[in-house]
């Protein structure tokens, strides 16, 4: 068993810096400026990620009265913004695809400091228990190095040898498609009680509420046209899962019942996030992307 938890956690490591390195390759410096410059729309995106994010998973899991495993798992995956599947469901929009991509990155950054003491101010306010805590300075350490590292180094590396940069991108892309596959396989047969006891329960619908809500305040609460407000609306729902499974790992020990309800709500946070995009994709123009996917982010 420890054997197979520590393969659990090599993969898990590769996943992370794989999708970082992979961020770092697509992203420019021009592609940030362009975004950053729109102030009114960054603040927006931030105080819907990093404040009322992290309080919609907390409230959710008060309102459904979740088990504790489920709580934790709700507060750690709503403190997580900036999941790269996001990216994915602003193409699958038709929405603009440069900004969401580099918001998106941008999220998955700043989530790699700010994801540890906001999960564990919300625990610790939740009073789940005296022994549940997560040790905030070994999880920013390793998530930030885990995340903030291969970012720089793919973005510098796009800058400073572009064509290097972008040759090892389709293998970083490919590596962290495939390790997290692994990870969740791993999750769900290291927790398939726990994920079968989930069907019908509180856990699921606690999810679907979340990424519902999520996704209607990242769009009315962004500014912009109706392209970018879908875009903003749609790195909402998902969740940056690195960082969750890398505290569970960390600090409860792959705890089987809070990964069986991790690996629940995140393909959860995938299906709302890819049913809206489909059906704002039905109206969007064809022309819609032409001028932002070829310099997005992928």
């Amino acid at each position: 068993m420890e054997t197979i938890t520590a393969l659990f956690n090599i993969v898990l490591v590769v996943f992370i810096v794989a999708t970082m390195l992979s961020a770092g390759f697509n992203t420019t410096f021009e592609q940030l400026t362009t975004v950053f410059r729109r102030w009114q729309l960054v603040v927006a995106v931030v105080v819907v990620g990093f404040v009322i994010r992290p309080l919609v998973g907390w409230e959710t899991a008060e309102v459904f009265s979740l088990a504790t495993p489920a709580f934790i798992a709700m507060v750690l995956l709503w403190s997580c913004p900036g999941a790269p599947f996001g990216t994915k469901l602003v193409m699958t929009a038709k929405a603009n695809v440069q900004t969401g991509a580099v918001l998106q990155v941008a999220m998955a950054a700043i989530g790699s400091i700010t994801f540890a003491p906001t999960a564990n101010a919300i625990i610790s306010a939740a009073d789940l228990g005296d022994d549940i805590s997560l040790p905030v300075g070994d999880l920013v350490r390793t998530v930030a190095f885990l995340q903030l590292v291969p970012f720089a180094v793919g973005l510098l590396m796009r800058h400073w040898a572009e064509e290097q940069a972008l040759e090892w991108d389709p293998i970083a892309t490919k590596v962290a498609g495939l390790t997290f596959n692994v990870v969740l396989v791993g999750a769900v047969l290291g927790s398939w009680e726990t994920l079968v006891d989930l069907v019908g329960s509180r856990v699921l619908l606690a999810a679907i509420v979340a990424a519902v809500v999520m996704v209607l305040i990242g769009y009315y609460v962004s500014v912009g046209d109706v392209r970018t407000r879908r875009a903003t609306a749609l790195i909402q729902p998902c969740s940056n899962s690195g960082p969750a499974f890398a505290a569970v790992g960390i600090a409860f020990g792959n705890d089987p019942e809070i990964l069986g309800a991790i690996t629940a709500i995140l393909v959860l946070q995938i299906v709302v996030g890819l049913v809206v995009a489909s059906y704002w994709a039905k109206d969007a123009a064809p022309s819609d992307t032409a001028i932002d996917t070829a310099a997005a982010p992928a």
